[in-house]
């Protein structure tokens, strides 16, 4: 048997021809398809002269480099998500016409869990409010239902928003946290009482985001096949159980793992320990809404006596493909609705419905539905046109409504719910604030263990505001409950005699 030899020289040029017959079945291309013949060095004058403008290569390159991150959102900047699918278990069509909820329909969801205040690259152990988004690929049309895990939000009116936000993110003045510009702002706002307790409780940082709960915050409308109403509130129920970090082990991760929430989803999602959550719904007939002694279209309560039901379950089973593509791009906004899904009076939502659609629109551009994150299941039939980066196949010359050539009815059953209306235009506070009773029933739920670590890390954070913003939130918290005011007061710092004569002043 003839044995063969081969010269270094003879392998070299067998690798290269191995490695470009590789590199062919998978030509490398420009963004116009045209295949690259030399990435790895820009074209120049000779060997020592200037690069050359007319190296196309290299100038894409650049280009898209230069472009690869757009406006980064104002809130909800740090987050993931994952694919799954909800399976609706209950009917309720007596409540609403909404195809989603038709017992053992399957709807597939897209998930986007993220924190609130904190930039992109934010440690995941920050305290700090977090988004629990579903986008539902509904057979009407996506629906989204862009909440919190939190029940409840601090402020009840959207013209306070912008301001909410500038003084929770960093002084502009340094770029740096300042806690006392935050109880500054708060010290205004008795209503937040209830969501701040949340905040500074260990429910500020959860575990993971496969064991913490999400909840609409806001009520919503449910309107039946008759055109019938009802109030509704959303609630995800994690199977997984709630666990949450105290202080102490927050901060131990956050020197081990920077993104350890991240990592705990796509991890277990990879092991197929895929994540489940029930939906809960509560409802109030128009007609209830009176009765109680909060107003019920108030953000910074929940409904502590309105039984809850569930009506299906949801699973997270897929990972994104590309975090950019999906988690980054993904427009969630409250006012993607359909039928039998209608926004409630609310004031914070109603300008949450102006507010996301247009962060979004501006964010990813006037055709980010057209994304195949966003895309409806559906087909779109409308007369929206043009804009940047219009990927559409549109035939025909008729983009307006109506038409006799080309008629595109409106759907009967899918208009509005009609809403009796008294009254004159007004610029004045809700009537029924109860502000701090909710507040105290909160921190009297908690074991004591977590009371200590809600008192020590609220107390800890007020101790360096200023002294007249201290003493007011101090007077919420003694109002809510005497102890809990005691408590934080000892732990800030703060003076027990005036805390009570502030109190004192103040009404629930």
């Amino acid at each position: 048997m003839k044995t063969r030899t081969f010269s270094g020289y003879t392998l070299g040029l067998l690798a290269a021809a191995i490695l470009t017959t590789s590199v062919n079945a998978n030509p490398l291309t420009r963004d116009n398809g045209s295949p690259v013949g030399e990435n790895q060095h820009s074209q120049t004058a000779g060997s020592n002269g200037p690069t050359l403008l007319q190296d196309v290569q290299l100038i894409q390159k650049l280009q898209r480099f230069d472009r690869e991150r757009i406006p980064e959102r104002v809130v909800h900047a740090r987050g993931t998500g994952a694919h799954g699918e909800f399976i609706a278990s209950t009917d309720i069509s007596e409540l609403t016409m909404a195809k989603v909820f038709t017992p053992g329909q399957k709807t597939p969801v897209f998930v986007r869990f993220s924190s609130v205040v904190h930039g992109t690259h934010s440690p995941e152990t920050l305290r700090d409010p977090r988004g629990f988004a579903t986008k539902f690929y509904t057979a009407d049309g996506n629906w989204d239902l862009v909440g919190n895990n939190f029940p409840t939000f601090f402020i009840r009116d959207a013209i306070k928003f912008p301001d909410m936000v500038h003084a929770m993110k960093p002084d502009p003045r340094t770029n740096l946290g300042n806690d006392a510009r935050r109880f500054d702002f708060f010290s205004h706002l008795p209503e937040a009482t209830r969501t701040l307790t949340l905040l500074y409780s260990n429910e500020g940082t959860p575990q993971s985001y496969r064991h913490m709960d999400g909840n609409s915050v806001h009520a919503y409308k449910f309107v039946n096949a008759k055109g019938e109403t009802s109030y509704v509130k959303f609630r995800w129920k994690t199977l997984q159980g709630q666990k949450n970090l105290d202080p102490d082990e927050a901060a131990k991760i956050q020197g081990l793992d920077f993104s350890h929430m991240t990592n705990d989803l796509v991890g277990a999602i990879d092991r197929g320990e895929y994540p489940k959550w029930d939906l809960y719904i509560q409802t109030l007939k128009p007609g209830q809404m009176a009765a109680l002694d909060y107003d019920p279209l108030d953000p910074t309560k929940v409904w502590p006596d309105v039984p809850e039901r569930k009506v299906g379950q949801m699973v997270l089973n897929r990972n994104v493909d590309n975090f950019y593509q999906e988690t980054e791009q993904v427009t969630l906004a409250p006012s993607n609705l359909v039928p039998g899904i209608e926004p409630s009076e609310d004031r914070l939502l109603q300008g949450r419905l102006f507010s996301y659609a247009d962060t979004q629109m501006y964010r990813v551009g006037a055709n980010a539905m057209s994304l195949p994150v966003n895309r409806p299941k559906v087909s779109v039939n409308n007369g929206n046109q043009d804009g940047a980066l219009n990927a559409a196949h549109t035939v025909g010359s008729i983009n307006y409504e109506p038409s006799r050539t080309q008629p595109r009815p409106a759907t009967e059953s899918a208009r509005y719910s009609r809403l009796p209306l008294s009254g004159t235009t007004q610029q004045q506070a809700i009537m029924r604030t109860q502000n701090f009773k909710q507040a105290g029933e909160l921190y009297r739920s908690y074991d004591t263990k977590n009371r200590r670590d809600l008192v020590n890390s609220f107390g800890q954070s007020l101790a360096g505001s200023d002294d007249e913003s201290k003493h007011i939130i101090l007077s919420f918290l003694y109002k809510a409950d005497a102890e809990y005011g005691k408590r934080v007061c000892k732990a800030a710092g703060g003076d027990l005699n005036r805390v009570k004569r502030l109190a004192a002043q103040l009404k629930d």
